[in-house]
């Protein structure tokens, strides 16, 4: 995974600090510190977690290893129409895997990755909720149920 180096500007790091104060820079409160921060920023990449661990004093080995375990923290910025496929039992059942390996080969990606052109990025997920229309994709808040490999095309045509 390559790591884009990117420079905290004078306006994120206070918006960062305010959300570690918000928290009383408590480190039992780490992981509401990365919801808000990920939130604010979409991505929660090197810079924002050595921040983070500067605030809140602790190990920035810590930080990383919270924001890696946990499936909803991501490190790399989404693109503008983010696909998750559903990977969950009744989708996985259905064909998820190969609706998931359309949507790498159409956009060549893989899951946690975006398009050079910053327009898509893939994710897969457990469970929408929404397993009496599995394969389950995606794309945003929109979801697309029933999904065959053939009709990944029609869903990234609307985009």
């Amino acid at each position: 995974m390559s790591h884009i180096k990117i420079e905290l500007k004078q306006c994120e790091t206070d918006k960062l600090r305010e959300i570690c104060q918000s928290f009383n820079n408590n480190p039992g409160e780490l992981i509401n510190i990365l919801h808000k921060a990920q939130h604010t920023f979409g991505y929660l990449p090197a810079e924002v977690q050595e921040f983070i661990a500067d605030e809140l004093k602790m190990p920035v080995a810590k930080i990383y290893g919270v924001v890696t375990f946990y499936s909803f923290f991501t490190m790399l910025p989404k693109g503008k129409h983010p696909i998750s496929v559903c990977t969950g039992t009744a989708c996985y059942v259905r064909g998820a895997e190969k609706v998931l390996d359309e949507v790498k080969r159409s956009l060549n990606i893989n899951v946690g990755e975006t398009t050079p052109d910053g327009k898509f990025s893939l994710s897969c997920l457990r469970c929408v909720g929404a397993c009496g229309l599995a394969p389950v994709v995606m794309v945003g808040e929109k979801v697309y149920g029933r999904v065959s490999p053939d009709g990944v095309k029609d869903i990234l045509g609307e985009y």
